[in-house]
């Protein structure tokens, strides 16, 4: 993906990409009502990263992204979803047909109130941002820029077929997001499979709420600043997030402040669809993590922590949403 980081406060741009069993319940008070929230499972969403991490890289056409999709597939099924897959053949940048999958699961179908919850699950075919040149032309293995999203959003899909929110849930797993051009410059060549979903969503006028779209979120001490696009768009969805991830002492990573501009899937949701959408995601200052685009984009950068903050919240967002 293509990420462009605009830091409000500096004068630079930066061009840079992107088990079943009964669940356990906590009590959250509000003014109004107790609502019965199920515990998210921290070790459970690790462990669904681990397993896309198996397959190997999940670029476009290859035999691991074909297989890496029947498990999403399978999983969301499993979990009681209604599961719909979107074929798509979408050109990249150099011209090539990209076979693409957008996976989607819907839960609480009969809802008319929904929430949209979103993940790119495929890996980039470049590391070209490693520090080893040599490394270039290699695929990614894309734990946390891919696989961590979908992994928190699997365990949500586990607890929603246990206990349906009061709103409808769909959870959309993109495709061909971050097959971009490596030489930049080209922002349409990044988010394919967003693009196209949004322009051809999977049902007939198909309207959420709000969308979320989780992207590298797994990282230990990540921080998640409130995007430029995320505040022009929806900006009271960033602010419910944030207001929520402080009530449960999570400020530490849900930073209050606004910075950087970043082209990520919620964008074409946003502009093409029309669904005021959010996007959470790992930057600072100084950019993205250092294993960002590079081989390094491993398991050993996961942190339960991490997933434990960012999974809590959005569960208590959704299960609190009417």
């Amino acid at each position: 993906m293509e990420k462009l980081l605009s830091v409000a406060f500096v004068l630079s741009t930066l061009l840079i990409s992107c088990n079943g069993g009964k669940s356990e319940v906590q009590k959250v008070v509000s003014e109004k009502v107790a609502v019965e929230v199920p515990k998210f499972n921290a070790d459970s969403a690790f462990q669904y990263i681990q397993n896309q991490a198996n397959f190997g890289p999940r670029v476009p056409n290859t035999v691991e992204h074909d297989d890496c999709a029947v498990y999403l597939q399978n999983e969301l099924t499993r979990f009681g979803a209604e599961v719909t897959v979107q074929n798509a053949n979408l050109r990249a940048f150099d011209g090539t047909i990209l076979k693409s999958k957008n996976i989607i699961g819907s839960f609480n179908v009969e809802a008319k109130s929904r929430v949209l919850l979103m993940s790119h699950w495929d890996s980039r075919p470049y590391s070209d941002h490693d520090a080893d040149e040599a490394n270039y032309n290699k695929p990614i293995l894309g734990v946390d820029d891919g696989a961590s999203g979908v992994g928190v959003l699997l365990e949500m899909a586990r607890l929603f077929g246990q206990q349906n929110p009061t709103v409808g849930v769909d959870i959309v797993f993109f495709d061909s997001e971050d097959y971009g051009n490596p030489r930049g410059g080209d922002s349409d060549s990044w988010c394919l499979g967003s693009q196209y979903w949004s322009a051809n969503p999977h049902t007939i006028n198909y309207r959420a709420k709000y969308g979320i779209l989780l992207d590298m979120v797994g990282a230990k001490d990540a921080t998640f600043h409130k995007e430029v696009y995320s505040m022009m768009y929806a900006k009271g969805v960033v602010e419910k997030i944030w207001q929520k991830a402080a009530e449960l002492g999570y400020s530490n990573y849900f930073i209050p402040q606004m910075l950087g501009q970043i082209t990520d899937d919620h964008v074409p949701v946003n502009e093409i669809l029309g669904v005021p959408s959010v996007d959470i995601i790992n930057f600072s200052e100084n950019g993205f993590p250092s294993h960002w685009h590079t081989q390094n984009d491993d398991m050993q950068n996961i942190e339960k922590k991490t997933l434990q903050a960012v999974g809590e919240t959005l569960l208590n967002v959704v299960y609190e949403e009417k």
